[in-house]
């Protein structure tokens, strides 16, 4: 198995063209989080024309609301949110210059054609792991919107935040070409071609 690939933010060109579905990261730097509530006021701010609260060139977003950080913790478990419910505000991102995402689950069509026009790449993060996730947090702060709560936009310093090429900037669908794998493994087994799962 080869190495995982080293990467700090914010993403550069070079950095996106070097990735392809199904590499494995390590990520270092600015990540920032924002869910549901945040992705909503974000794609506000930009319908009106106003000033985004942090500058998203390059930046990398972490679906996550951390859980409160217990005591002596720089913050609380932080896993993964599926990705698809932030599919419908992600495009006016991707615009403002957003070039990575990190959640879990399949992007739509849409999404991921708009992933791959705007040089960006969408990373997946193992859903059950928010404490392991955590540990690669050593600094976190409210960046946006602190009356969101748990939802709030915040700047985590990670170091070595484990994740796989999900969706590259060429097309690269890792979802698509391991169901694809799926569906050849069993025809050759003998398994009938079933390729439900």
């Amino acid at each position: 198995m080869r190495e995982p690939i080293v990467i700090s933010t914010p993403l550069s060109p070079e950095v996106i063209s070097r990735l392809r579905a199904g590499n494995r990261v390590l990520i270092r730097g600015a990540v920032y989080t924002a869910r549901d509530a945040a992705h909503r006021r974000l794609a506000e701010c930009l319908r009106k024309g106003e000033e985004l609260p942090f500058d998203l060139s390059g930046q990398v977003i972490y679906y996550t609301g951390p859980a409160p950080a217990p005591p002596g913790a720089v913050i609380g478990p932080a896993g993964p949110t599926t990705a698809g419910r932030m599919d419908p505000l992600t495009p006016p991102l991707l615009r403002a210059g957003l070039k990575g995402m990190i959640g879990k689950g399949e992007r739509s069509p849409e999404t991921a054609e708009a992933i791959r026009s705007a040089g960006a790449v969408y990373f997946a993060a193992t859903g059950g792991a928010a404490v392991l996730l955590a540990r690669t947090v050593g600094k976190s702060e409210v960046a946006a919107y602190p009356e969101l709560g748990p939802e709030a936009v915040r700047r985590l310093e990670v170091r070595d935040f484990p994740a796989l090429v999900a969706l590259d900037t060429y097309g690269g669908d890792l979802y698509r070409e391991e169901r694809k794998k799926f569906k050849i493994g069993n025809s050759e087994s003998g398994g009938g071609g079933h390729s439900e799962f």
